[in-house]
């Protein structure tokens, strides 16, 4: 069983090796979900991790094409941007530290738009039909607390967690955990914490964003 991870190094090895040239088209998001094995929506996010990073482009009606700068993303992906082999037990301890860390920064810096973004998240969230694509638009929304810090650094981090998050054992977990009831646990919980930061109450904003993760934390890891 392959996993967006291995969707995203089989795309990255055709494209270092130039077996994929830039111009050349990419095969259909069908064609890709099928000879993975994974659903259209984690072939798009892979792919618009890609387009985000210059790798490529896509045209609508047309398909998904090699950038012509691919030669260039390549050199600013080098080899420190690698996967990170982190456990899920890893990953939720670094954002127990992280993310309430950085309330402070996005309720003193975050805009009408970085909220209209959070809660755009949580609509998709809310509307997705599949825990796979309830688990994209859950990620999007922490990557968009985090951006709404403005602190590139921070950003970066935040989006390093993502790509954690879009490995197998990860996925594995909320798959084993997951349930209709907690599900709308945690939409709850998304929206109670973006009230509270449009409301600029950093100190209540902690408080739920602690809960939740310690929530998440129990559903996946059992403590």
């Amino acid at each position: 069983m392959y996993s967006a991870l291995s969707l995203r190094e089989a795309i990255l090895d055709n494209l270092k090796s130039r077996t994929w040239r830039a111009g050349q088209r990419l095969p259909t998001e069908r064609a890709l979900s099928g000879q993975f094995g994974l659903s259209r929506t984690t072939v798009r996010r892979v792919l618009a991790e890609l387009k985000e990073r210059g790798l490529i482009t896509q045209t609508v009606g047309s398909g998904t094409y090699v950038s012509a700068e691919v030669a260039q993303a390549l050199a600013e992906l080098g080899s420190g941007d690698a996967p990170l082999a982190t456990s899920p037990a890893e990953l939720m301890s670094a954002r127990l530290v992280l993310e309430p860390a950085i309330i402070a920064m996005v309720v003193g810096n975050a805009t009408a738009a970085d909220f209209s973004r959070m809660e755009a998240c949580c609509d998709r969230g809310e509307a997705a039909a599949t825990l796979e694509e309830f688990e994209l638009w859950d990620g999007r929304l922490h990557e968009a607390i985090a951006d709404a810090a403005h602190n590139a650094f921070i950003s970066a981090v935040f989006q390093r967690m993502n790509e954690v998050r879009a490995q197998g054992e990860w996925g594995m977990l909320k798959r084993r955990s997951a349930t209709p009831e907690r599900r709308l646990d945690y939409q709850r919980e998304h929206r109670q914490l973006v009230a509270a930061l449009k409301d600029r109450d950093g100190a209540r904003a902690v408080q739920l964003c602690l809960e939740h993760l310690a929530h998440v934390r129990r559903n996946l890891l059992g403590y």
